[in-house]
């Protein structure tokens, strides 16, 4: 058997609103609250207010990139340029079968010891120990 209600409250009728007494309760209450409004009520100041933070974002973001953008540039300045060495197929298949590495790898190494084989072999060894 049902309880008697008090005479105010009425069958069916929504809880009384009632503010939560922390903030965080608070904030938590008007998120739900906001789940449970109509999609066409306050939607364009919504909206304007994602596009501003969305910008505030990209702004934020691309600020933060520019000091690793031009530290990456400094870094690429130190290296040296790439020497355009001719490399002997042979010598790219020498270094790939006995070496157990990849084509492009062995050209890469050939051309970093100046299309020497013995030198880029010497020295892959000497790396690998």
């Amino acid at each position: 058997m049902a309880e008697p209600q008090p005479p105010e409250v009425q069958e069916g009728a929504d809880a009384p609103d009632v503010l939560p007494a922390n903030a965080e309760d608070r904030k938590a209450a008007q998120a739900m609250s906001s789940l449970d409004a109509k999609p066409d009520e306050d939607a364009a100041p919504k909206k304007e207010m994602d596009m501003k933070a969305l910008n505030d974002a990209m702004k934020n973001l691309g600020a933060a990139q520019e000091p690793k953008a031009s530290a990456t540039a400094g870094s690429k300045k130190e290296e040296a340029p790439k020497k355009l060495v001719k490399v002997d197929q042979a010598d790219v298949t020498l270094l790939a079968e006995h070496l157990d590495m990849s084509k492009p790898k062995a050209t890469e190494l050939l051309r970093a010891h100046d299309a020497d084989a013995v030198k880029a072999m010497t020295a892959w060894v000497t790396a690998a120990v």
